[in-house]
């Protein structure tokens, strides 16, 4: 059971002590306590900044991202401005949560901090807790309480599976997992509270700025399964679309992404290589934002349902039409990046991309699927909008038409094969982590990408970048492009499905203007960073508030 009532958020009583670049299109604000982040989020989220997209809080650190490179220069010289002792009244309200403390790591809490069983419950219990920021997975809120008696550390070893429901501790947070996932904080019991639910107008229960209390229930609660759409009547089947016949090795609906929810803990996703959905929206008449497939690797094979427009664009690859099963005419190809009709009962194959890894076939009138916060994106990390589609399924044309007639062929740019692909890229919130060998170690040599990556980021192999500090850095925001790099040093270069916040020091940011490059590169392919020249439009400079970090010159994922 869950109540709320109306509550205002105390503000901070400091300023924004310092600005660092986070990507071309972002900046990451650090403030003394938690209270100053609460407050700046607060403030942000009341009164926007010109040219501000989202705001996301996380321990020590508010990340603001832009709709361009000037605004993110304007935002940065704005934060340092702002006064955080103005009270700001927020709607977020008391949650209050029922929990059976049943945990599996009690007994081991209450060793580590001295208060017995009895005394962690009533320690829990008796203090109200602050959603101070969002990540690792939706809904997912980390609970900054009142006192410090129950900072405990992680699990030395996580778990590989954490029950939804779990009620957790770890540090000076506490948290409840809205779905299983893997974890490493220490459980102390379980809720049947739905932390995050699309169906609600706020989905995540318990959202940055709102006020929790836990309390303690002794009957037993059984979590309540995932809801599941109606079955009582069969899907209609669409009379006008595309049949799936063959997925390929993945193929996922994909638009522009869902933007300013990352302080919900979820991130943009969309599609990785932007200018080639817009291109291939453009070509059929659709508005740039409709929703496309994005394939990898060719074999995707579709057939019309009625006769349909398309075009292919992206990682180019032989297009094969194939007319109706009884073969009454010869199979025909079609070029990439140029409208084309396919017919009712014609099958189309793409095939494997002779540069490149990503193609995006676009639908006159887009893909129609229902948008999830805004979008038709699929988010693979967290498990938002469409699942990867299989064969025999059938995609419904949409109306997402802009234009009432088709556009004309256009060339599309050079895409990484076997040769090297060059990201610029800008030193890193966290650059001042490394000295100036590692900084160079990162330019001069050449990285594979390993065949672990995916759409949450690309794991990267070469010579480890060492760090010069030791210890752990507190979770903050991160950004598409940021190039983390966790204690073996191996960086991971971060895309569009990549988590909210991470623990890993971030040495260099890909430009925005090269990450559609990156979502390009193969399994298998190398690439090489340069420093973006300061003077380009692609770079964001620092204002002078900034702490001092390297210059080109001189994720935590789970929890």
């Amino acid at each position: 059971m869950t109540q709320t009532t109306g509550e205002a958020l105390q503000a901070g009583t400091g300023r924004v002590v310092g600005v660092r670049p986070a990507g071309t299109r972002a900046v990451l604000a650090e403030l003394a306590g938690t209270g100053d982040v609460l407050a700046l989020q607060a403030l942000l989220q009341e009164h926007p900044l010109p040219g501000q997209v989202d705001v996301l809080a996380a321990a020590r650190t508010v990340l603001v991202t832009a709709d361009s490179p000037a605004s993110a220069r304007r935002i940065a010289a704005t934060l340092p401005e702002l006064d955080l002792t103005t009270p700001v009244q927020r709607d977020g309200g008391l949650v209050v949560i029922d929990t059976v403390y049943d945990g599996e790591d009690l007994a081991e809490v209450a060793r580590l901090t001295g208060l017995g069983p009895d005394g962690v419950v009533a320690a829990h219990t008796g203090q109200l807790w602050t959603v101070a920021f969002a990540g690792f997975a939706p809904g997912f809120g980390y609970l900054l309480g009142e006192d410090s008696a129950l900072e405990v550390p992680r699990r030395s070893s996580p778990r590989t599976a954490v029950p939804a429901g779990a009620v957790a501790l770890a540090g000076t947070y506490s948290a409840v997992y809205p779905r299983r996932s893997p974890g490493g904080w220490q459980l102390i019991g379980h809720t049947t509270a739905r932390m995050w639910d699309l169906s609600r107008d706020q989905p995540a229960l318990a959202a940055p700025g709102q006020r929790i209390q836990f309390r303690a229930v002794r009957e037993s609660l059984n979590i309540a399964p995932e809801s599941a759409p109606a079955t009582d009547a069969p899907a209609q089947e669409a009379s006008s679309g595309l049949r799936i016949m063959s997925p390929g090795l993945q193929s996922l609906i994909q638009d522009l992404g869902r933007t300013g929810h990352a302080g919900l803990g979820v991130s943009a996703a969309g599609a990785l290589d932007r200018a080639s959905l817009r291109r291939a929206n453009r070509l059929v008449g659709n508005a740039a934002s409709a929703a496309v497939i994005e394939t990898v690797a060719g074999g995707l094979q579709v057939r019309a349902v009625g006769d349909q427009v398309l075009a292919v664009t992206g990682a180019p690859g032989e297009l094969t039409i194939t007319a109706s099963d009884d073969g009454a005419a010869l199979d025909r190809t079609v070029p990439m990046a140029t409208p084309f009709a396919l017919l009712d009962g014609e099958t189309l194959t793409l095939g494997a991309p002779a540069s490149g890894f990503r193609s995006y076939l676009a639908l006159r009138g887009g893909v129609d699927v229902p948008p999830v916060l805004g979008s038709r994106s699929t988010d693979t990390l967290a498990g938002l909008g469409p699942a990867p589609l299989a064969a025999g399924q059938t995609l419904a044309a949409g109306g997402s038409t802009e234009s009432g007639v088709v556009g004309h062929p256009e060339v599309q740019p050079d895409f990484p094969d076997d040769g090297v692909t060059v990201l610029d890229v800008i030193p890193g919130p966290r650059a001042d982590w490394f000295d100036r060998a590692a900084l160079d170690s990162l330019t001069a040599q050449e990285w594979t990408v390993k065949p672990q990556s995916n759409r949450v980021g690309m794991r990267l192999d070469g010579t480890p970048l060492r760090r010069t500090r030791d210890g752990e850095l507190a979770s903050e925001g991160t950004v598409s492009g940021a190039l983390q790099v966790p204690p073996e040093g191996l960086p991971v270069l971060f895309l569009a499905d990549h988590p909210v916040t991470g623990g890993y020091p971030v040495i260099a940011v890909v430009v925005d203007a090269h990450l559609d490059r990156a979502g390009q590169v193969p399994i298998g392919g190398t690439i090489r960073f340069r420093w973006a020249d300061s003077d380009s439009d692609n770079h964001t400079d620092a204002p002078a508030a900034t702490p001092a970090a390297p210059t080109v010159s001189d994720t935590e994922v789970s929890s």
